[in-house]
């Protein structure tokens, strides 16, 4: 093996090395049974940032305007605490958030499909804690995702 065949191997990561030695991994979502495209595929990471970052303004927007005065650690706690709330309440019972459902992605569980109740509950308690969701295993399912039994999916 050439040196520059061994730093371009570590450059592209393990996954490519491993497609160049012959290993077929097949598309993101595919073990799940999910479609590689359109409807019902695997949610891309740029779009569930994007839906965060809606559900966390508009939770920053509620807690700044209806029940702290100004902006503070207080202000944040808040939150983080309406995100909860949101989460688990409308996960559990529609299958999105707002930031969801702009960006077109639905939560949904394996097999079943409807979220149930504790699991919404178990995947908004370690999404809060934030790094579940930084974990990521082959198909891009973050460990809060993983744990519940649910995935992420665009409508």
């Amino acid at each position: 093996m050439d040196n520059r065949q061994a730093i371009g191997s570590w450059l592209s990561g393990p996954r490519a090395a491993l497609e160049e030695a012959g290993a077929e991994f097949g598309y993101r979502g595919e073990q799940l049974g999910l479609p590689e495209d359109g409807p019902g595929s695997l949610a891309r990471p740029g779009r569930r940032i994007g839906a965060l970052a809606v559900d966390w303004a508009l939770c920053l927007l509620i807690a700044y305007g209806l029940i702290t005065d100004g902006y503070g650690q207080s202000t944040g706690n808040w939150a983080l605490l309406l995100f909860f709330a949101l989460s688990v309440l409308t996960v559990g019972t529609v299958g999105f958030t707002p930031g969801k459902r702009l960006f077109g992605l639905r939560v949904v569980a394996l097999g079943s499909g409807r979220v149930q109740p504790v699991r919404a509950l178990i995947r908004s308690a370690l999404l809060c804690l934030a790094l579940p969701a930084l974990v990521w295993d082959r198909d891009g399912r973050g460990l809060h995702d993983r744990l519940a039994r649910t995935v992420e999916v665009r409508i």
